[in-house]
């Protein structure tokens, strides 16, 4: 339960910027506001006397319902812009959406150490991927088919539902490697935020993770203050990473992220072995 001798004024801080720049993320460079989200809040939950032990599925099940309206907010905005490649959304979306359930029901069964490791190791790989010169690395024309096809999609939603994020981080580079370009890829991935984020919010809000109690307001993983002080901010702030994504250099501010990314990644690795 919460410490009531800590002031709630940090965390609803902490919960407005992580909106804040989760909802630009979002939008401008199609990795999803839960990468950004998730450790904030995980730390933010653990300052104002959150036992640690459900913090971490507090935070990945609080920013996977976030990322609903944000999905939406970001996704229309790469619409009319003509960034999506619907048929990609069309292929993915079932192989997407099981693979998400599965993974929000895992995590909600698994300790708060494992999702911090889960977060960390793909976190790590995807700064060194945005770190580095890869963005006109191409390994095949075209998504595969057949059983690698599906498997692809669920393994994106299924680790994309454990971390708490919308899937950009693992579908973006996923479709740039297979000659999708970037902008259509991160407008892809913007609209298969929604795939995911919807069924993996309806495993967190059914969970009954293990640990001590989960703070008040709280249903299942979901935290409906959290929720709804974090929401409406990224949901008003994606069009604008949008609208960024664009008209800036994406290379820089893609290489910039990486290197907050591996910090991020540092620290949830430490989390899970500390």
């Amino acid at each position: 339960m919460l410490d009531a001798s800590v002031s709630w004024l940090p965390l609803v801080a902490a919960m407005v910027g992580a909106g804040a720049l989760g909802g630009v993320l979002a939008g401008l460079l199609g990795v999803g506001g839960g990468i950004i989200i998730v450790p904030v809040l995980d730390l933010a939950l653990v300052t104002a006397g959150v036992d640690p032990a459900v913090a971490m599925h507090l935070a990945v099940g609080t920013s996977m319902a976030t990322i609903v309206p944000t999905s939406v907010s970001s996704s229309r905005s790469h619409a009319r812009r003509g960034s999506i490649d619907f048929e990609v959304v069309r292929r993915w979306s079932l192989p997407i959406v099981i693979g998400a359930l599965a993974g929000s029901l895992l995590a909600s069964s698994v300790d708060g150490r494992y999702l911090a490791l889960v977060f960390g190791s793909v976190a790590g790989l995807a700064a060194v991927k945005m770190a580095l010169p890869l963005d006109h690395v191409v390994l095949r024309q075209g998504l595969p088919g057949g059983l690698a096809g599906a498997s692809l999609p669920a393994a994106i939603g299924a680790v994309s539902a454990m971390m708490g994020i919308g899937g950009g981080t693992l579908s973006v580079p996923s479709m740039s490697l297979c000659g999708e370009p970037v902008h259509k890829a991160v407008g892809t991935a913007a609209l298969l935020g929604l795939w995911i984020s919807v069924p993996a919010t309806i495993g967190y809000l059914l969970a009954s993770p293990a640990g001590e109690a989960m703070p008040p307001w709280t249903v299942g993983s979901v935290s409906l203050p959290g929720f709804a002080i974090i929401a409406p901010v990224a949901w008003l702030l994606a069009p604008v990473g949008a609208h960024l994504a664009h008209t800036l250099d994406r290379r820089k501010l893609s290489a910039a992220f990486g290197v907050f990314l591996l910090l991020v990644a540092s620290r949830m690795l430490y989390r899970a072995f500390g």
